[in-house]
């Protein structure tokens, strides 16, 4: 994916993350915190279904990539934890507040780097519609909350240390 600056207004509340030099990041791209570095969404192991997928993204939810980081590069990034972001999403509508999370890739084995959809339960979720969309819209803004930073989603559960 290319990238593409999805913030729209709001605090970002950024942070710093390292990141691998064989990690490829995306301006923003959902990211996920593993261990003590910055990964995209689709760098996550397949946990053998959507749910599983976006439950455990959600629960190592670093935020939103406001940097790239090309592979062979190991700078940290700047990754925004809350604020409003215009993200991708399958044609629906979508009413304020909903829950919304990452989307899966079509084979059904990788969640997507920056593409969000209706998710069902608060520990799927990343953040939460900021603006309603009454007609099918391809886009949605979304509220986003860090699961690492802020403890996510009201509902869902932060990761044990």
């Amino acid at each position: 994916m290319t990238d593409k600056m999805r913030w729209r207004y709001g605090e970002t509340n950024p942070v710093v993350a390292a990141v691998n030099e064989e990690t490829v990041i995306a301006i923003g791209d959902l990211l996920l915190l593993a261990v003590d570095d910055a990964r995209p969404a689709s760098a996550q192991d397949d946990q053998g279904s959507k749910g599983a997928n976006q439950e455990q993204f959600a629960k190592y939810f670093l935020g939103v990539a406001m940097q790239r980081s090309a592979a062979g590069e190991s700078t940290p990034v700047r990754v925004a934890t809350t604020g409003v972001f215009q993200f991708d999403c399958p044609a629906d509508t979508y009413e304020l507040g909903e829950l919304v999370g990452p989307s899966e890739n079509a084979e059904g084995n990788r969640l997507l780097n920056q593409q969000v959809e209706k998710v069902a339960s608060p520990q799927r979720a990343i953040g939460r519609v900021a603006r309603r969309e009454p007609q099918p819209s391809n886009v949605v803004l979304v509220d986003i909350r860090s699961t690492v930073m802020t403890g996510g989603v009201a509902g869902s559960v932060a990761p044990q240390s």
